[in-house]
């Protein structure tokens, strides 16, 4: 039985549950004249949760546990001991055999993957037997204990308040959980690699070549201080330099000078650019961006210049991240209480020098807010640069130059068939663990300078 036929079926289940307590409940309500606490509905929502909330539960972790134990019944076959040892072809014949088993495969099978799957299919069938009959017979026992619980004296929607409070509770554990589960992994791995690499030679080291490592001092090609200047030289730099005038030069026009109506169709239309897909402006950079950059460096006499600068990809992460400037810097100007404008301008200053001297002033912790948010939002960018920027790790002021980035890098690092435990494969950890203190640091600036704004005027 598929997991949709039966979630449809637990649903139903659920329906019933809800229509048959909430009859009990108002049959039982015509027969006295006393208040209640609650209503049917409540009487009926708390036997509906208890019916589908168990056997969801159990399905969410059945599906998460069955193909091991299927795996682990397959393993008893006879023939499974021409298996290979554990490893990757082990598990590529028995993927093949899963395949085959659920009509997905194709081309022309192992024998022993054509052997061992018909073994899949029937653990497998009997996998969702099982899961089946377990989860109706929980949303049947479930439904039943909550049905038994409705009475008069029942108060049935404080109940139902709990039960949704837990599941608001879960729901925000979920992106704790993820959060620190994200943290732990990387954790765990750059300890793996500190052990292969000091970590002062990764921070402060100036030569970045993995495809290189000597074994005996792997780092001394893991000097991560080129990646980590062309990431602020990229994002930082470059792209804040496209992105500060252009953001809060569209926010004062929009918010001070722009009337209702122009003001009602341009923000949308800036706000846009947020939405489309990085791999898009990625796109933008290759295809047409870094062609210009590089022929306008050899029109002004730059004759090295490379199609893979550090300017193209600067150029559109500055574009990218137009919105987040301009965004946040008109929300800090209109936040400005109107009468700090009125008394400017009634003091005989102009439009022009009560924005530079008041409004911007004022406004100013917001505006620094939302560009350190969008310089976290920069230096994180993946599909930019590793479609535009360079994989060769320099330390150059030169915009016209190749430079590299962590996110590069990492990319880098974790695609092709290098070892797993090696110190190559494992830089790529470090990497994102010193990215991930760097945005977490900068993201907490921000909020701090933002909230404290929020006090002042308030």
């Amino acid at each position: 039985m598929s997991i949709l036929v039966l979630f449809f079926l637990i649903t139903g289940l659920g329906l019933i549950a809800w229509l048959s307590a909430r009859m009990r409940a108002a049959r039982f309500r015509r027969a006295s004249k006393a208040r209640f606490s609650s209503l049917p509905s409540h009487f009926g929502g708390f036997v509906a949760m208890w019916t589908v909330l168990p056997a969801a539960i159990f399905l969410a972790v059945w599906a998460s546990c069955a193909p091991g134990l299927v795996t682990n019944r397959v393993l008893t076959e006879p023939a499974a001991a021409h298996l290979p040892p554990p490893g990757f072809e082990r598990a590529a014949i028995l993927s093949e055999a899963r395949s085959i088993a659920s009509g997905d495969g194709f081309g022309t099978p192992t024998p022993l993957a054509a052997t061992l799957a018909p073994a899949y299919a029937a653990a497998q069938t009997r996998a969702d037997w099982i899961g089946a009959g377990v989860a109706l017979l929980l949303a049947f026992a479930s439904g039943a204990w909550a049905f038994t619980r409705v009475r008069p004296d029942f108060r049935a929607r404080n109940q139902i308040e709990r039960l949704v409070m837990a599941l608001l509770l879960a729901a925000a554990l979920v992106a704790i959980l993820t959060t620190m589960g994200i943290v732990a992994s990387l954790l765990f791995e750059s300890a793996r690699f500190f052990g292969m690499v000091p970590i002062g030679e990764f921070l402060f080291g100036t030569h970045w070549s993995p495809q290189v490592i000597d074994p005996r001092d792997p780092g001394a090609s893991l000097g991560a201080v080129p990646l980590f200047w062309g990431t602020f030289f990229i994002g930082a730099v470059i792209a804040m330099f496209v992105a500060i005038p252009l953001g809060l030069m569209s926010a004062i026009y929009l918010t001070q000078y722009a009337r209702p109506s122009v003001r009602m169709w341009m923000k949308p239309l800036i706000e846009v650019l947020a939405g489309v897909p990085t791999v898009v402006y990625g796109y933008f950079a290759a295809l047409t961006v870094a062609p210009l950059v590089r022929d306008f460096a050899v029109a002004i006499g730059v004759r090295w210049a490379s199609s893979e600068s550090a300017l193209a990809a600067g150029l559109v992460m500055g574009i990218m991240i137009i919105p987040f400037v301009s965004s946040m810097a008109d929300d800090s100007i209109t936040a400005v209480p109107a009468a700090m404008r009125d008394g400017s301008l009634a003091m005989g200053a102009t439009q022009s020098e009560t924005i530079r001297r008041v409004l911007l002033p004022a406004a100013l912790p917001g505006v620094v807010g939302g560009i350190l948010l969008a310089v976290s939002r920069a230096i994180g960018e993946t599909m930019i640069v590793v479609m535009a920027a360079s994989g060769v790790a320099t330390l150059t002021l030169n915009p016209f130059a190749s430079a590299t980035t962590v996110t590069k890098q990492i990319v880098d690092l974790l695609t092709g068939e290098a070892e797993f435990d090696s110190p190559k494969t494992l830089a790529a950890f470090a990497l994102g663990l010193t990215l991930f203190v760097i945005t977490l640091l900068l993201n907490i600036v921000a909020l701090t300078v933002v909230k404290r704004y929020r006090e002042a005027y308030e």
